[in-house]
């Protein structure tokens, strides 16, 4: 790797760790660390039968997409049902993000 893609690479890197710190301290940072904080084993409860954690990890996404930016509350629901029934329901589950959907 020559110097030019190392210094490629670490700007990339200082970007996404600067995303991600605005995330976790943005809007929804609760909503993101209950997300984060559910097991493997919590999540194949709550969605039994997904072979893969795709569906979690949008959601994820989505919602610290949505912190970052200081997303209203009505466009991240909106975001996070555009994900399909299972973010739905894993959403539903995690106390911050539940009360969104009532």
């Amino acid at each position: 790797m020559n110097d030019e893609s190392l210094k490629d690479l670490e700007e990339e890197l200082r970007e996404i760790l600067r995303k991600n710190h605005e995330a976790f301290v943005g809007r929804y940072a609760e909503e993101i660390n209950e997300l984060l904080g559910l097991s493997r084993t919590e999540i194949d409860a709550i969605v039994p039968g997904t072979t893969d954690l795709e569906v979690y990890d949008q959601l994820v996404t989505v919602v610290k997409e949505a912190s970052r930016r200081n997303l209203p509350q009505a466009e991240l629901v909106s975001r996070i049902e555009s994900l399909g029934d299972i973010a739905v329901t894993i959403a539903k589950r995690c106390g911050a993000l539940a009360r969104l959907f009532i």
